[in-house]
């Protein structure tokens, strides 16, 4: 069977901004494929688990799954994320920014003053990426971490590492904030009117596994996606309009959850309509016109997410009328 999976995270928004944002969208190929599709609930409500599970990653590991695309070969060691974050206080709360701007030789500079720190603790702090960071521990700190990608932009302090020894590393984030203040390298990222590395964001733990391999071709916008699919050897490209073989294909889109993440909805707008145009119209066309027999669309969601699958046949449903994508805004 020739079936394409496609994912994107938070097109659906809010009942409460929905219908000034979507006003004067149009976007008929999804509005048909979420009307005639087949809908189900989704119990997994972000990327970062989706993939997870669908590759057959443990606990979130992601971590030693990134490291591999970073072109490090992880050790039997512990890894975690540990990326360069910016905290911006704001009233009484602290806004965690992803968008910091180092270079990969100022982010070695910054990984190097940690690691003559903590010399003799058994940590080690790496930068083979300016903005993908990692901490190398010998044992597992048994902590409960959040995404970067699900706290950003929001109060950082309602997210920070649970569990056994999270009191600890707290206090390990509160001594790396003290190390980076006035830094070398953040007054000079200062001088040029970026924003200063000023924390690390520890999530996305584990030790690294063999993937399973569910797809045969990964399709995205996604750096993620992209590393799934250097971890597992699958092929992958950007999405770009006409894709050609569609046999046992995954498809992200990454974009609108970017642009929402951000706050900008403007930016939203634009992945949608482009997400229709370049990724979604081939995929209909490919299915009506037999070259492709199922497409499954998962829409993730914080809360709420759904799968729809669609068959050939079901697109001359014409008595399901297609809805315009405000009247799915979640409440």
């Amino acid at each position: 069977m020739k079936h394409v999976h496609v994912v994107i995270s938070d097109l659906f928004l809010p009942k409460s901004v929905a219908t000034d944002v979507c006003a004067g969208l149009h976007l008929p190929v999804l509005e048909k494929i979420l009307a005639r599709g087949n809908v189900q609930s989704l119990p997994t409500h972000s990327l970062e688990d989706w993939l997870c599970q669908a590759f057959a990653v443990p606990d979130q590991a992601i971590a030693p799954v990134t490291l591999l695309a970073d072109r490090v070969m992880p050790d039997a060691a512990y890894w975690m994320r540990a990326d360069p974050v910016h905290l911006r206080l704001q009233r009484s709360q602290t806004i965690l920014q992803t968008n910091v701007e180092i270079s990969l030789d100022e982010a070695q500079q910054l990984c190097e003053s940690l690691n003559q720190y903590w010399a003799d603790s058994g940590m080690r702090f790496f930068a083979p990426h300016p903005q993908r960071w990692y901490l190398r521990l010998d044992d597992d700190p048994q902590l409960n971490t959040h995404s970067i990608y699900q706290v950003e932009g929001r109060d950082s302090r309602h997210y920070l590492p649970q569990g056994a020894t999270a009191l600890k590393w707290h206090g390990v984030m509160n001594e790396i904030q003290m190390l980076l203040y006035g830094h070398p390298v953040n007054q000079a990222c200062e001088a040029r009117g970026g924003l200063p590395v000023n924390s690390v964001w520890l999530w996305g733990g584990g030790r690294a596994v063999t993937l399973a391999q569910p797809f045969a071709k990964m399709v995205s916008d996604s750096e993620l996606v992209k590393s799934f699919a250097h971890a597992a050897n699958i092929a992958h490209s950007f999405i770009a309009g006409e894709q050609g073989n569609f046999e046992n294909a995954l498809y992200v889109w990454e974009g609108a959850n970017v642009a929402l993440r951000r706050g900008d909805f403007h930016a939203w707008r634009q992945s949608v309509l482009w997400f229709e145009q370049n990724c979604m119209l081939p995929l209909l066309r490919a299915l009506a016109d037999g070259e492709l027999d199922k497409v499954t669309f998962d829409v993730l969601q914080e809360d709420n997410s759904s799968r729809f699958e669609l068959t050939r046949a079901m697109l001359w449903k014409f008595w399901l009328r297609p809805q315009a994508l405000a009247s799915y805004a979640l409440v």
